[in-house]
């Protein structure tokens, strides 16, 4: 199996069976990945440094705007996708086989898990994996230890409160908390925002 079918194939959203060709790929993908972040979460980086490992993680070129402080934890990383100014805090964790989308501006708390993939609910197919993407909007702010479940998409300018669980989508410029994240408030813009 190659990358791009793999890619193809988890985000057309099609379950990942065990055993198949692509759950094998799948664990060929997380060894891939967890040798470049070791390599990250080793030692001292420049930020230049953890940009080109980051782009070596993910397969393709990084901004030099990405900021990441180590250590950073994924079980794929091809399918991580990220905008311009994103800075990702110490301690994040992204499940991406199912692709995660951040856009610009966005800040990744402390401890951020993303997760992409499910398993299945019936005992006999538990082993099975049903991916689906997270989309986190322009200049979103996930607080320390916030959780993001599996087909979310957060909304430009949202905010998630530290150690939220979100399960359902975030309407843009919206404040988020608890465990299941509600609504608590809307965000006040200003004409330098936009």
């Amino acid at each position: 199996m190659e990358l791009q079918q793999f890619l193809d194939h988890v985000n057309a959203g099609k379950t990942v069976k065990l055993p198949s060709e692509e759950m094998a790929y799948s664990g060929y993908l997380t060894q891939e990945a967890l040798k470049v972040t070791a390599e990250i979460n080793t030692g001292y980086h420049t930020p230049e440094e953890l940009q080109r490992l980051f782009a070596e993680l993910t397969g393709h070129p990084v901004n030099s705007t990405l900021g990441l402080i180590p250590p950073f934890y994924t079980d794929c990383g091809k399918s991580i996708h990220i905008g311009q100014h994103v800075f990702i805090n110490t301690g994040c964790t992204m499940q991406d086989q199912g692709g995660v989308y951040i856009d610009d501006g966005a800040l990744i708390g402390h401890h951020a898990t993303l997760v992409t993939l499910n398993h299945d609910l019936d005992p006999n197919h538990r082993g099975d994996l049903h991916p689906a993407p997270i989309h986190i909007g322009k200049r979103v702010w996930l607080g320390a230890n916030v959780t993001v479940l599996p087909g979310v998409s957060i909304g430009d300018g949202a905010v998630i409160a530290a150690g939220a669980i979100v399960t359902k989508d975030v309407p843009a410029n919206t404040v988020a908390a608890g465990v299941p994240a509600k609504i608590i408030k809307t965000i006040e813009r200003t004409e330098e925002n936009e």
